[in-house]
C-alpha cells in the first residue's frame, strides 16, 4: 500500500503553485516567496529547480501549450476526417472554459500584456505557440474545402482570441454566443469540389 502522506515532489509543487498564482493574480503580481509558500517549500529550494522567475514562467506557459495541444489532438480523435468539426469543437471548448467560475481568459493573452519585451523566452513560447495554432487552423479549413483557407483561418483566430478577452470585460454569456454564432457562419460556405485528377 503506498503511503498516502508521500508528497508530490518540488518541482511539480512549485509549477502547479506557479500556475495558480499565475494565473490568478498575474506574473507581475506575483512573487518567487509567494509561488514558494504556496508549494510548500523555500525559495532556496525554487532556484534549484528553475534558475530564475522568468525561466519558472516559461516553463509554465510551456505546460499551457502541451494542454492547449492537447484539446486540438483530442478532437482530432473524436473527429477524424472532419475538420469542421473539429474547428467548431474547439470553439466550444474555449466557451465551456469561459464559463467556468474560476476563468480569468486566455493565460497566454494575459501574458503577453505583462512581457512587452518580445525577445523574452516566455513571450517567444506564446509566440511560436500561436503561429503553429493559426498554420494548423488554415490546414483545417483547406481540409474543409474553404474557398480561402487563409482568410478564414484568420478570421477564426480573431474571433476565438476576441472572444476571450471581451468575455473579461462584457461577460461571457454574450461572448460566448457571438463566438459560436460567428464560428458557425464561417463554416457554413459549401466545400469547393475536389481538383481533378492529373
Amino acid at each position: 500500500m503506498k503511503d498516502k502522506t508521500m508528497k508530490v515532489p518540488p518541482r511539480e509543487r512549485i509549477l502547479a503553485a506557479a500556475e495558480e498564482l499565475f494565473y490568478r493574480e498575474g506574473i507581475r503580481g506575483v512573487g518567487v516567496e509567494a509561488i514558494a509558500a504556496r508549494a510548500e517549500t523555500t525559495k532556496m529550494a525554487l532556484y534549484r529547480h528553475f534558475e530564475s522567475k522568468d525561466a519558472l514562467v516559461t516553463e509554465w506557459l510551456r505546460l499551457e501549450v502541451a494542454r492547449d495541444e492537447a484539446v486540438l489532438e483530442r478532437l482530432a480523435a473524436e473527429h477524424p476526417g472532419d475538420p469542421r468539426a473539429q474547428l467548431l469543437g474547439w470553439a466550444k471548448h474555449i466557451t465551456e472554459r469561459l464559463s467556468g467560475e474560476s476563468d480569468r481568459g486566455c493565460p497566454f493573452l494575459n501574458s503577453v500584456a505583462e512581457l512587452p519585451d518580445r525577445n523574452h523566452p516566455a513571450r517567444q513560447v506564446i509566440e511560436a505557440h500561436k503561429t503553429a495554432q493559426t498554420r494548423r487552423v488554415v490546414a483545417l479549413c483547406a481540409q474543409a474545402g474553404l474557398a480561402d483557407p487563409e482568410a478564414v483561418a484568420s478570421e477564426f483566430v480573431f474571433v476565438i482570441e476576441g472572444a476571450q478577452v471581451s468575455a473579461q470585460s462584457m461577460g461571457t454569456a454574450n461572448a460566448c454566443e457571438r463566438l459560436l454564432c460567428i464560428v458557425r457562419r464561417l463554416l457554413e460556405e459549401e466545400p469547393r469540389p475536389a481538383a481533378p485528377r492529373r
